[in-house]
C-alpha cells in the first residue's frame, strides 16, 4: 500500500508555488525600502548642518 502523504498533490504544489512567490515579493520589497533608508540616513548623517538664521538687532 501506497502512503498518502508521499503522493503528489497539484492543489497543494500551486498553493506552494504561489506562497512561494509572495514572500520573494515581499522579501524584494523589504530589502528595496531597508536600503531606500540606509541611503537616507548616511545622507543625513553626512550632510553639513544648517545655519541658523539671525535676527536683526532692532
Amino acid at each position: 500500500m501506497a502512503n498518502p502523504w508521499t503522493k503528489k498533490n497539484p492543489l497543494m504544489s500551486m498553493w506552494l508555488s504561489a506562497a512561494n512567490a509572495w514572500a520573494g515579493a515581499a522579501r524584494g520589497a523589504m530589502a528595496a525600502q531597508a536600503k531606500r533608508q540606509q541611503k537616507a540616513a548616511v545622507k543625513a548623517a553626512t550632510r553639513a548642518p544648517a545655519a541658523k538664521k539671525r535676527r536683526k538687532s532692532k
